[in-house]
């Protein structure tokens, strides 16, 4: 392959993943609240959980 023809594709390659590595960043960016949320259900269930599973003690006296 010609070095010239092989420089202008790894510059478009490049230009190509650098687009790719944007458009990535802007999509982790738009999603950093919903991580708040997915964080804070799953808290959520694991306290409901921990509330509705019979204590030990009280398992034991009956």
């Amino acid at each position: 392959m010609h070095p010239e023809t092989h420089l202008a594709l790894h510059h478009a390659r490049a230009a190509e993943l650098r687009a790719e590595a944007d458009a990535h960043r802007l999509a982790a960016a738009a999603r950093r609240p919903r991580d708040l949320r997915v964080r804070l259900g799953w808290t959520l269930v694991e306290v409901g959980l921990r509330l509705a599973a019979t204590p030990k003690a009280v398992a034991a006296a009956h």
